[in-house]
């Protein structure tokens, strides 16, 4: 791990080993239960050398988190699977198993002398209600940190709550730019690659495939996340040596894409991008091949999910996008999340929300350990340019962004033919951190601004 600058104020703090070795697997299992274990009168007595901040300190037996996800709306699908993940993780945390057993931080015997629970909110994939079911988690659950999303829009409306409120928000699925870019805040990490790095992984693996000097046209959902889409990937295939010819927003939940489509497809474009996530995508997709579209023009979806792909069936043959993760990965931590989601869940695979979900509530949970105190400032400082690796191989958590400097994976839509219960798409390539990421002073990150911990 690198050596970084911290206030003087975090030296009195134990510190904590990092939440995987890199390299290691599953298979360094043991390592856990070696630890000497905070018990509840010790983390007591570092609880007490800190300032109320937040939901800081915890009282009681009981350190709960949040999970606010969308139960309603056109991500619901997405949001309940996310919720499967959670409770997993909360699971693991009391009582072993998954992740839990192999990393270093972490016991199965709860969180710094005291057992995990939860509480849940709906998002209702709408970013006034994220804010207001964030606020009333914090405000009347008293979660010590909160995790969910899907729309970047509630997402990003939850960030400032969490800012405001100086309570973590570990987000889950959230792909727009702004995330960590000019909405930022030093309350807020995310895990999931933005659009920005989903423009530089497909970028030349389309390109090799489909030529150069094409043309294409664009749909994007009229929200932050599908804005910051179709900039992203205007500017990758653009130094690709393709053209733009057009970029259309389209409302977010359009039944009907019809009148889109024709457009699309009267411009004589190569090429189209549906920038259309969840149900949206599938409608849009779906539409575009019962069309016969596919048969004029090459069609992509920059960023696919599980839901969307099995609605939209045998039209997603051949087409290029990118997914958070999926179970196809082979590594001993993929495997090991797959093998334990599917035991709770009846032989349910996971989708790439649920490992996002996962990892997410047991990067906070490890931190929080590492810290040895729930105390927010020294929370997110050991979160802060922490190295880690959740089954897809070496990453960082950005102190500059709180963006993960991770791999993307780019896949391409299987027939219906080769098509089974949880897999739609095959992994094309896992397109390394170092292919994607950028400087801290370029791209996304010059946009950022994090602000104070809350501590100065």
């Amino acid at each position: 791990m690198p050596q970084r600058n911290v206030p003087s104020s975090q030296n009195t703090v134990p510190s904590r080993r990092t939440l995987l070795k890199a390299g290691v697997g599953i298979g360094g299992v043991g390592l856990a239960g070696c630890l000497d274990r905070f018990n509840s009168e010790t983390a007591s007595e570092i609880e007490s050398e800190y300032p109320a901040l937040g939901t800081y300190p915890v009282t009681g037996d009981i350190v709960k988190f949040g999970f606010n996800v969308p139960r309603s709306g056109a991500y619901s699908s997405e949001g309940e699977d996310e919720l499967r993940a959670y409770k997993l993780a909360v699971k693991h945390l009391n009582e072993g198993g998954g992740w839990v057993d192999g990393f270093d931080d972490l016991s199965g015997d709860g969180l710094l002398g005291k057992e995990v629970g939860y509480a849940i909110g709906n998002t209702e994939t709408n970013e006034s209600a994220a804010a207001k079911s964030a606020r009333r988690l914090i405000n009347q659950e008293e979660v010590i940190m909160f995790s969910g999303g899907s729309s970047s829009a509630t997402a990003i409306s939850q960030q400032q709550v969490a800012q405001e409120e100086k309570v973590l928000y570990m987000c889950a699925l959230t792909h727009s730019n702004d995330t960590t870019g000019k909405d930022c805040v030093r309350y807020g990490f995310r895990e999931v690659f933005n659009a920005y790095m989903s423009g530089q992984a497909l970028a030349p693996i389309v390109t090799d495939d489909y030529g150069s000097d094409l043309s294409f046209y664009q749909l994007y959902a009229d929200y932050s996340w599908g804005q910051t889409q179709q900039a992203s990937m205007k500017s990758a295939f653009e130094d690709e040596g393709w053209s733009q010819i057009d970029s259309v927003p389209t409302p977010l939940g359009t039944k009907d894409y019809s009148s889109y489509l024709e457009d699309a497809l009267d411009s004589g474009a190569d090429v189209i991008f549906l920038n259309h996530y969840g149900l949206d995508g599938a409608n849009s997709l779906t539409q575009a091949v019962e069309m016969g579209i596919d048969e004029e023009a090459e069609l992509v979806v920059p960023l696919y999910n599980r839901p969307m792909a099995q609605a939209a069936g045998s039209a997603i043959d051949g087409v290029y996008g990118t997914v958070a993760w999926d179970a196809q990965i082979e590594s001993d931590l993929s495997n090991s999340f797959t093998e334990a989601f599917q035991t709770e869940y009846n032989g349910r695979l996971p989708s790439g929300t649920a490992h996002l979900a996962y990892a997410q509530t047991l990067q906070y949970a490890a931190a929080a350990e590492r810290a040895g105190t729930f105390y927010p400032p020294h929370v997110i400082r050991e979160l802060e340019d922490h190295e880690y690796d959740i089954g897809m191989g070496q990453e960082t958590m950005r102190a500059c962004d709180h963006q993960a400097q991770r791999p993307v994976p780019v896949v391409e839509g299987l027939p219906e033919s080769e098509q089974r219960e949880g897999v739609f798409y095959e992994i094309e390539e896992l397109v390394s951190s170092d292919q994607v990421s950028y400087d801290c002073d370029s791209g996304p990150a010059a946009e950022c601004s994090l602000g104070n911990y809350g501590d100065e």
